[in-house]
C-alpha cells in the first residue's frame, strides 16, 4: 500500500497544527496512522518511509518524534531536504506498507 504524502494537518480543521518540526511530524504521523488503520493495519506494516524536510536544521527534532511511532525494528527511511511544502508545513511523510493477504 503506498500512502502519499502527509503534512501537519489537523484532520478537524483542514488547518497545519501549531508547533515546531517535532509537532508537525507527530501530526503527520498520526494522519498516516489513520489512513493505515482504515485499510486494518498499522505503522509496523510500514517497510518505507520518504520524509521531506524544508531544512536539514530540522532533522535531530524530526528523527526524534519519529523514533516515538516506529519500534526497534524502524522501516528504511529516506529523508529529503526541500526548499518548502504545501501549506507551509515543516515536513511531508509518505510511506509503503506491506497488506498481506490473511485467506
Amino acid at each position: 500500500m503506498f500512502v502519499s504524502g502527509q503534512i501537519a494537518l489537523d484532520p478537524a480543521t483542514q488547518e497545519i497544527v501549531d508547533g515546531g518540526v517535532e509537532v508537525h511530524t507527530e501530526r503527520a504521523i498520526r494522519n498516516i496512522e489513520a489512513i493505515l488503520q482504515s485499510m486494518g493495519v498499522d505503522l509496523s506494516n510500514v517497510v518505507r518511509c520518504v520524509v521531506y524536510l524544508t531544512t536539514m536544521e530540522h532533522f535531530a527534532a524530526m528523527n526524534g518524534a519519529y523514533a516515538k511511532y516506529f519500534g526497534a525494528d524502524k522501516p528504511a527511511r529516506t529523508t529529503i531536504a526541500v526548499s518548502s511544502l504545501p501549506r507551509n508545513s515543516l515536513v511531508e511523510i509518505e510511506v509503503t506498507a506491506l497488506i498481506r493477504d490473511h485467506d
